[in-house]
């Protein structure tokens, strides 16, 4: 496989598994706000962190292949 593709490949990996990190971050606020879990002031952070992962990857995401 020649190194662009293998670049555009790992790019749309690591863009993915950022979009689902902060989504399980959105998810984890959620069962603290619903009282599911032990809230210590973990929802806020949690979102940040979503809102930071997002902001950091931007709109710019590409989609390649279904890996």
């Amino acid at each position: 496989m020649p190194p662009e593709v293998q670049l555009l490949l790992a790019q749309g990996a690591m863009q993915k598994a950022a979009a689902l990190l902060a989504e399980h971050a959105e998810l984890l606020a959620g069962e603290m706000d619903a009282g599911v879990l032990l809230d210590e002031g973990g929802p806020e952070a949690l979102r940040l962190f979503a809102a930071a992962v997002r902001a950091t990857n931007g709109d710019g995401w590409v989609t390649v292949g279904n890996a």
